[in-house]
């Protein structure tokens, strides 16, 4: 029995995947809340320099000065944010006082050659960096705070995004479907899904069968609110 050759646009969509989970399975990624810490976040743009891309969620803004707008002639903030030879740091300018981005994404310089590039034409939003790269491929690096805004606008934003490789970040969801000490269930878990599924993308897990991102601190242990979105591999 001989089978039917695949139609162009399936052996497309084939090639597409295939191509794209070599990329993944390439890739080494490091996902961090560090809580505005600049010598945590120092610290992992030094000893975690054999990853490919960090992100990073409520990252550290430092004042360098202040000078007078000649707008409002009021005082603007001149800040800084971490920055290393060895990384290439992607996040909105932050240009308003007290509403500095949440989300920074460093690339190894390593992966130059892949031509990153942050993306506000599509997303603008302070809690969400999307980066493109190697012919129209993208990751989404998200920090959901406890209003869930990042997610919100993401539901309610019209997009046509057929490449998304990876979704990650610090959701602030606890919920059963992903945290096995966890016995109840949140509506924002049903959103983070939805828009999960509309970028053909699956929970990844661990060879343990649990979510491969953790918090864990003195005040709560295990809590799952690092997770990582990806095509199926």
């Amino acid at each position: 029995m001989t089978r039917a050759p695949k139609n162009q646009s399936q052996l497309n969509s084939l090639s597409w995947r295939q191509s794209k989970t070599m990329i993944l399975k390439s890739l080494k990624i490091l996902s961090q809340n560090v809580h505005k810490n600049r010598l945590l976040t120092d610290t992992l743009l030094e000893n975690k320099k054999d990853f490919n891309i960090l992100f990073i969620q409520e990252p550290p803004w430092s004042i360098i000065c202040s000078i007078l707008s000649s707008i409002t002639k009021e005082e603007e903030e001149i800040v800084d944010a971490p920055n290393h030879l060895l990384w290439t740091m992607f996040t909105r300018t932050s240009n308003t006082k007290n509403k500095h981005p949440r989300v920074f994404t460093y690339i190894n310089i390593r992966l130059i050659r892949l031509c990153f590039l942050l993306r506000r034409d599509i997303f603008n939003h302070r809690n969400i960096n999307l980066l493109s790269f190697f012919n129209h491929s993208f990751i989404i690096n998200i920090y959901s705070d406890d209003c869930q805004s990042a997610l919100k606008y993401l539901k309610d934003t019209e997009m046509n995004l057929n490449n998304v490789l990876i979704i990650t970040g610090d959701f602030n969801i606890r919920d059963n479907n992903w945290d096995p000490l966890y016995l109840h269930h949140s509506i924002h878990a049903d959103t983070l899904r939805e828009i999960a599924d509309s970028f053909t993308l699956e929970l990844s897990m661990s060879v343990d069968q649990a979510p491969i991102c953790y918090i864990d601190n003195s005040q709560d242990s295990n809590l799952v609110l690092y997770l990582l979105f990806s095509i199926s591999m």
